[in-house]
């Protein structure tokens, strides 16, 4: 049924939206993930997905939509039916685009309904290529003030680049951007050393730092990662005071999708992101279970408009669409 159609139906009383969910899901679900596979954000979006599906009874297909910092994926998200059969994985950056994009294909909240927060990142970890001088956070900003360093990010406005944008503001340093198609790219640009320096959640280069490719100088949360309690935090290794996060991971559904439907779809994902096998996954990769529900999501979600928005302003950023 199209989105036209449903509306319709829907509006008309043919259909309510309490039937209609009653025999939600009954067939596969398309979830939308607008970055390349090999990120965190993928590797969220299976994890998570698997455990829904076990819910719902239905399977859920992974669907990698790269390219302009998410916004291929985001515009197929907003324009299929609002029937719970196409949904969106998502990070920060989805709230950021608002600011950096002067013109974007869709209004990211009026077009789309927040289900739930998946997982809170703590922080994200400085690497740089072993090949780089640099072994603390002051050897870095030193030797970034006697010659051109350059980072990568999984694209324009991404909460990697504003943390990255946030570090280069406080420590005086100015490092050049590279922008890429998703984490996994960018993770590949640092391992070929086409750039030196990354700031990225732990997930894809733990493997990395312990085979001795890449090495970790610190990390910007406002505690010690525990996975990797040796790495100190930026603030405890030359820049007092400074912590990011990394931003949430979320679900979310076209406009108009019925509210059982919004419902059905958060019950399922709270109750699978509190297992201990989910918890456990997360912790490794430096995040916390999400879980908000979808009215709680929606403020968090304008109010990290807003504090992401800012970073952006202040460090320039700015795309075309």
């Amino acid at each position: 049924m199209n989105k036209g159609i449903l509306a319709a139906l829907l509006a008309l009383g043919v259909i309510s939206p309490g039937s209609f969910a009653q025999t939600y899901p009954d067939h596969p679900i398309r979830l939308i993930v607008g970055t390349a596979p090999g990120g965190t954000q993928d590797g969220t979006a299976r994890m998570v997905s698997k455990e829904v599906e076990g819910l719902l009874g239905q399977p859920i297909v992974v669907d990698n939509r790269g390219g302009a910092n998410g916004i291929i994926g985001y515009d197929l998200v907003a324009k299929a039916a609002p029937d719970g059969y196409t949904l969106l994985h998502t990070a920060v950056a989805f709230a950021i685009n608002a600011t950096v994009y002067k013109k974007l294909p869709f209004d990211v909240s009026k077009d789309f309904i927040p289900v739930t927060t998946i997982a809170v990142g703590q922080g994200a970890l400085i690497v740089v290529h072993a090949s780089v001088a640099a072994r603390t956070v002051k050897e870095l900003v030193e030797l970034a003030k006697q010659k051109q360093l350059s980072y990568s990010s999984p694209g324009i406005g991404n909460g990697m680049h504003l943390i990255t944008e946030a570090f280069d503001a406080r420590a005086g340093i100015k490092m050049l951007h590279i922008p890429y198609k998703g984490a996994g790219p960018a993770l590949n640009a640092l391992l070929s050393a086409e750039v030196q320096v990354m700031l990225i959640p732990p997930l894809i280069v733990a493997q990395h730092i312990k085979a001795g490719r890449l090495r970790a100088l610190a990390y910007s949360g406002v505690k010690r990662l525990e996975v990797m309690p040796d790495i100190p935090m930026i603030s405890e290794a030359g820049l007092p005071g400074f912590h990011m996060d990394s931003g949430w991971h979320g679900w979310f559904a076209p406009a108009k999708t019925p509210p059982a439907v919004i419902n059905k779809l958060y019950a399922a994902v709270h109750k699978s992101i509190e297992t201990p096998k989910m918890k456990e996954f997360f912790t490794s990769i430096g995040y916390d279970a999400g879980g908000e529900s979808p009215e709680q999501f929606r403020k968090t979600f304008e109010a990290d408009k807003k504090r992401w928005g800012e970073i952006a302003k202040m460090a320039k950023i700015t795309a075309d669409e």
